[in-house]
């Protein structure tokens, strides 16, 4: 495909999170501290949120790179709608310990021998959860119960949270409030600015042996950004498809042109959300007009039934009045 037109490695704007793109930008840079200070703390919660495709699960991808092996047991859960008696045998399988044939409680005394053996080793557990979004308050609490699990005033296991902003908005019920005094740091990961769009797409290119071609005019990089918000994921869609319509095209730079008509193809394809709710507003708005005009038509037609029900009572009534009156004048005659 386009890699070997442009003469690049390998494809610089995969989906899949590989450590080797990894970008640290400002938000990245703090969420990293908040996960380093977390693990020299050694004990607690810490919690990281952000938008879909924001970069929480490269944010694991480069801890795990950074993680000294010889003194930290690290597993990882990626959670789905996990259940409260589902989640300690997954916590036990991502550690390697086998779960068939045991119970919570047998479960639960398996996964402590193996924190205390760790422990005498030197060695600390964590465990990486992803996407905890996903997570029932009373899945959250067993893992709080898991943290309960301590040797000298230290923690056995600590926790990472990795999720959507929905996880703050559990983590916020009245009935967390245990779980929250176990939080010992949280952060917010946002969408890059502008200029951190333009220096993540160079950073990405450039592990792939980027020599400048194709360029990228300043344009190309403004629309890139307009129509990606700054959320890596969709920056490395856009991208995708620019860097394949250029090859196709054979062009040695990427446009503000060529990047506008790609995109807007693009947009067109997957739907943009605020101009489809601006459709489904009008749509809404039609239709609740024309409800309204049916409405009043139909009303029209019953008041123009009852104005000729009125017409035809005041008439009859006329003319009973006016033959009433004929018939005194009549019987005045004769009495004369």
């Amino acid at each position: 495909m386009y890699q070997e037109f442009y003469n690049l490695t390998d494809k610089p704007f995969q989906l899949s999170p590989d450590a080797r793109f990894y970008y640290n930008s400002k938000g990245h840079n703090r969420a990293m501290a908040y996960l380093r200070y977390g693990l020299r703390q050694q004990e607690g919660f810490i919690v990281i949120t952000g938008g879909i495709g924001t970069g929480k699960t490269m944010l694991v991808r480069n801890l795990f790179v950074e993680l000294d092996k010889s003194s930290i047991v690290a597993a990882q859960l990626v959670s789905t709608q996990v259940s409260a008696s589902e989640v300690i045998p997954l916590v036990a399988n991502a550690f390697g310990i086998p779960t068939a044939g045991q119970n919570k409680a047998s479960l639960l005394a398996t996964l402590e021998s193996f924190f205390r053996a760790r422990k005498l080793e030197g060695k600390r557990v964590l465990l990486i959860v992803d996407e905890a979004q996903n997570l029932p308050i009373e899945t959250l609490e067993e893992l709080r119960m898991l943290s309960n699990f301590e040797q000298n005033g230290k923690s056995l296991l600590q926790t990472f949270l990795l999720g959507q902003v929905e996880l703050k908005k559990t983590l916020q019920a009245q009935s967390m409030e245990q779980f929250r005094q176990r939080i010992i740091a949280g952060f917010h990961l946002r969408a890059l600015d502008e200029v951190e769009t333009k220096e993540y797409i160079e950073h990405r290119l450039t592990q792939v042996n980027w020599q400048n071609f194709p360029s990228f005019s300043h344009e190309a990089h403004a629309r890139i950004f307009e129509s990606s918000d700054g959320v890596p994921r969709k920056i490395n869609v856009c991208c995708d498809r620019v860097l394949l319509a250029g090859s196709i095209k054979e062009k040695n730079e990427i446009t503000g042109a060529l990047a506008e008509s790609v995109l807007n193809e693009l947009e067109k394809e997957l739907g943009n959300p605020e101009t489809d709710v601006m459709e489904t507003a009008k749509i809404n708005i039609s239709n609740l007009t024309q409800s309204i005009v049916e409405g009043l038509l139909q009303r029209i037609s019953v008041l123009e039934d009852e104005v000729t029900r009125l017409k035809r009572r005041v008439s009859e009534d006329r003319e009973r009045h006016h033959k009433a009156i004929r018939t005194e004048l009549d019987l005045d005659n004769n009495d004369h």
